[in-house]
């Protein structure tokens, strides 16, 4: 009992560790969900039924990976871990708490499939009242959170624009000088006044992942679904929303790592690379923007049964290749400006 007591306590005062210590922590959790992978596949597989266990554990991991490049994912990570950075912290775990508040779902209806539960399958359905109910939730509050992270991050492009003018002026510029003020901010400062820590991020990604809106999450289901009348034994189909959780956690928390690399190299001297923090900024806004109005748009349609051709377009947007694309372009501005970074720095000075 004191060393759960001890561990809570650790837990609770991570932040103030370095920030090595809790990459650590990060990547160890990661590293646990992949060992529970393993271990559920090696002590449930019997030699006739290893292949076909392996072949659907790899195809669930692969879902993961894929999951985890989806916009809505890329956007909720980049625009929360841009707002922790401007507020001076070190936000490690942002992809980390995101993923497995998301996964944490996939997880448990997994189990409910292992366990014999018909009612996944019928929240799965397209029309059925629970399937909408979730899925309105899910959109509702992954559009309203997107947007509210989208106007407070466009307010910061905006102003970083309008001080990288005044810089090429000659004007001096501090850090202090790139925070979000104004308007937006105190209009904003309440809904996101509970997020606070990467751990609340948590309890959004769950939400984003009640709604089972994504091909990829269904597939997985209906994967486990079949896989249990094909025999397989449950510790074993077990291992394939755990493989699905450690894929996408992994990929979600390295995402999550660059971008907080990202943002503070942007914000490291505010005077020299205030054109690359504007610009990266401006990304991830209007990714959020973005993401939150095709959200809203498909939460509109179903909520009140439309039948416009705007929101029934909109409600049929993938956003899985979109994220990959966003990832890479953040990545090329990345690359681009330590080109332009070492290049200036080897420039012989005057």
């Amino acid at each position: 009992m004191t060393s759960l007591t001890e561990l809570a306590v650790l837990y609770r005062r991570r932040e103030h560790l370095s920030v090595r210590a809790r990459l650590s922590w990060t990547f160890g959790a990661v590293t646990a969900l992949h060992t529970a992978v393993v271990v559920l596949l090696l002590t449930s597989t019997t030699a006739a039924g290893q292949p076909l266990a392996l072949g659907l554990v790899l195809a669930a991991y692969l879902a993961g990976v894929k999951h985890s490049y989806d916009w809505d994912h890329i956007a909720a990570i980049d625009n929360s871990t841009r707002r922790f950075v401007a507020q001076r912290r070190d936000p490690v775990s942002i992809g980390f708490a995101f993923s497995l508040g998301h996964s944490s779902v996939v997880v448990l209806a997994g189990a409910l499939v292992v366990s014999g539960a018909t009612l996944i399958g019928r929240l799965m359905e397209e029309g059925n009242p629970g399937n909408l109910v979730l899925g309105l939730i899910g959109s509702g509050v992954s559009g309203l959170f997107l947007l509210m992270m989208g106007i407070f991050n466009g307010s910061a492009f905006l102003r970083a624009a309008q001080l990288y003018r005044s810089a090429r002026t000659g004007a001096s510029i501090s850090l202090e000088d790139l925070e979000t003020k104004g308007a937006v901010a105190r209009l904003l400062a309440r809904p996101l006044s509970r997020v606070q820590h990467p751990r609340n991020i948590f309890v959004i990604g769950f939400v984003f992942g009640l709604g089972f809106d994504t091909a990829t999450t269904i597939g997985l289901l209906v994967m486990t679904t079949a896989a249990s009348l094909a025999g397989v034994s449950p510790l074993a189909l077990l291992a394939l929303p755990f493989a699905f959780a450690a894929a996408m956690t992994l990929c979600d928390s390295l995402n999550g790592v660059a971008m907080m690399r990202m943002y503070k190299s942007a914000l490291h001297d505010p005077r020299r690379k205030l054109g690359f923090n504007a610009l990266i900024t401006g990304i991830s806004a209007g990714s959020a923007l973005l993401v939150s109005v095709i959200t809203l748009a498909g939460f509109l349609n179903a909520a009140f049964d439309m039948h416009d051709p705007l929101t029934l377009w909109l409600r049929s947007v993938d956003l899985g290749d979109a994220g990959l694309l966003l990832v890479g372009l953040l990545l090329a501005v990345w690359a681009l400006a330590a080109v332009l970074e070492r290049q200036r720095s080897r420039a012989p000075r005057p």
